[in-house]
């Protein structure tokens, strides 16, 4: 395991694509063993692609693409300015319920996080918020689709895990909602000791919340649709994948009627490049992940942290301590892919439910994009807004300390994020 280690994180310094650099440092492993035949790495990547459940990955993020193309984002931030925009710190506001909303849509924090810079952040400049808070509410607020049903993160999970993915989905409602509130408060603070005033000078009528309702009705009723059909059986999740591109496009031509068959060839396009830089990254780490479970580092690191100390809680604590220090460095899909088959073990024998765990994985590993010094998130979005990336992390801090404290009361009060799950499975 040292020269696999060794080897990514030289690969990693000069450069090389994540995947490759997996593949490579993997491959090694195989090649230097004695006792594991080499044929073994081929068939490790070739059964990579056979899993049924992994179907849902490249179906969610072309369902993802196709509802963008749709008109479903234009109604949604319609609605979001209908319903928050009365409030202290107006567009700021808009901009995490659209991230709660479309976490129900994208199911990717990148993707959220560059659309709402895009789109929200020229106006949010306009109204006199600095390029800092602007860029920090955006990226940090991308977060919550890091949990909201369908997360990408939370599908890897599953399948890497074997935890299900229907309850992994059903858990991570509340929380995507409490991460909401949380950095809605945060923003509501800051936005009233500078005197951001809100979008509107009213909050909505009854009238105005119902046509807002009515206009984006058919984003909204989206997630449900796709969580109540995956509990009462209805279809598996990888089964709602492809009725989650089947609905997109009768969303989009027969509903909204602004989809054309061009835009769905681009999004095609967008979609191949998107799936084939995850489907590399789970291909190579199958040859990882067989090398991990060979050399037994799963039983060794549970040895070790147990040993650390007999409180469960605190070695929790210690473990998503290093799991925030991978994410600022490692790309949060990679960090799943690679770490949930080393920590699951351990946490289910420290006596935690990794469905819980499953939450605090996501909400910690994807955190890492939004923080220096290689968070994707945070590049883009100051890239996009032209925010100095010294400014970005000055002003994100009050929204990464919200985070990091709703993590904790999750971890200490687990049946907030397992109250659904066992509720209605």
């Amino acid at each position: 395991m040292t020269l696999i280690v060794i080897v990514f994180a030289v690969l990693m310094i000069l450069g090389m694509p994540v995947a490759f650099s997996i593949g490579i440092a993997s491959f090694l492993f195989f090649v230097q063993s004695d006792f594991v035949p080499i044929s073994i790495s081929v068939q490790r990547i070739a059964s990579a692609t056979q899993a049924f459940p992994l179907l849902a990955v490249p179906f969610f993020v072309l369902a993802g693409n196709l509802m963008n193309a749709t008109g479903i984002t234009s109604r949604l931030i319609s609605f979001s300015i209908t319903v928050t925009g009365w409030v202290v710190g107006g567009l700021a506001q808009v901009s995490i319920v659209l991230s709660a909303l479309m976490g129900g849509i994208s199911g990717a924090a990148i993707a959220d996080a560059a659309m709402e810079a895009r789109i929200l952040g020229p106006s949010m400049a306009e109204r006199g918020f600095s390029k800092g808070y602007t860029a920090g509410v955006i990226a940090v607020g991308s977060l919550i689709t890091a949990t909201i049903p369908p997360s990408i993160g939370l599908i890897l999970y599953g399948f890497i895990g074997s935890v299900s993915i229907g309850r992994l989905f059903l858990a991570g409602v509340i929380p995507g909602l409490l991460m909401a509130a949380f950095l809605m408060s945060t923003a509501y603070l800051i936005a009233r000791r500078r005197g951001y005033r809100p979008e509107r000078d009213r909050a909505p009528s009854l009238r105005e919340v119902w046509t807002g309702l009515n206009e984006a009705k058919w984003a909204l009723f989206f997630p449900v649709l796709l969580v109540g059909g995956i509990r009462f059986g209805v279809f598996t999740p990888s089964e709602a994948g492809a009725f989650a591109v089947i609905y997109a496009l009768l969303i989009g031509f027969f509903v909204y009627r602004e989809l054309t068959w061009r835009r769905v060839w681009e999004m095609l396009d967008q979609s191949v490049s998107d799936i084939g830089m995850i489907m590399l990254i789970i291909m190579f780490s199958s040859m990882l992940g067989y090398a991990i479970i060979f050399q037994q580092v799963p039983q060794n690191l549970a040895a070790f942290i147990t040993g650390l100390s007999e409180s469960p809680m605190l070695l929790m604590f210690l473990i998503l301590a290093f799991l925030v220090i991978c994410g600022m460095f490692v790309e949060s899909t990679v960090n799943v892919l690679l770490l949930t088959p080393i920590f699951v073990p351990v946490i289910t024998q420290l006596g935690f439910d990794p469905v819980h765990f499953g939450i605090l994985m996501m909400s910690v590993v994807t955190l890492g994009s939004m923080t220096p010094p290689v968070g994707v998130a945070m590049y883009t979005v100051c890239g996009l807004l032209k925010c100095p990336t010294e400014e970005y992390v000055v002003e994100s801090f009050p929204f990464i300390l919200a985070v990091l404290l709703l993590v904790s009361v999750l971890a200490f009060f687990p049946e907030i994020v397992l109250f659904l799950p066992g509720l209605l499975m």
